[in-house]
């Protein structure tokens, strides 16, 4: 029986050995084609944000296009405003000589500091250079 069990015994330590043995050739294959495999993967993951990043980029540019052409569109309408209230003021300021000369006199009375300037006959202006030494400036 002794001799048997030393069989059996030897028998599993070769076992062993191939399984070791068989393990170490798996191993030796399977890992360069893992890496190979895991590369891949990376490469796939990179190319995919890649091309997520760039559709982002696409749709921030779109966003302030719209933008930029809505805050123009935003600046036309003022100007348009702006150039048809001056039409109106302009067309009832027309031929109103009295509203004028009263807006001329109210406008002199808020601002003491002011030189005007009053033509004559001759198109001179009344010089009053002695106004401000009077002020003590």
């Amino acid at each position: 029986m002794k001799g048997q069990s030393d069989m059996v015994a030897a028998l599993a330590v070769i076992f062993v050995i191939v399984l070791i043995g068989a393990g170490i050739y798996a191993l030796m294959v399977w890992l360069p084609q893992y890496g190979v495999y895991q590369q891949e993967q990376l490469g796939k993951a990179e190319k995919a944000r890649a091309d997520y990043n760039r559709q982002i980029a696409i749709v921030e540019a779109q966003a302030k296009e719209e933008a930029a052409k809505a805050l123009a569109q935003a600046e036309i309408n003022r100007a348009e405003g702006v150039a048809k209230a001056n039409a109106i003021i302009g067309e009832s300021l027309k031929g109103n000589e009295a509203y004028l000369r009263y807006l001329w006199i109210m406008g002199m009375q808020t601002n003491e500091m002011q030189v005007v300037y009053v033509p004559t006959e001759a198109n001179l202006p009344i010089l009053e250079a002695t106004r401000f030494d009077s002020l003590g400036k």
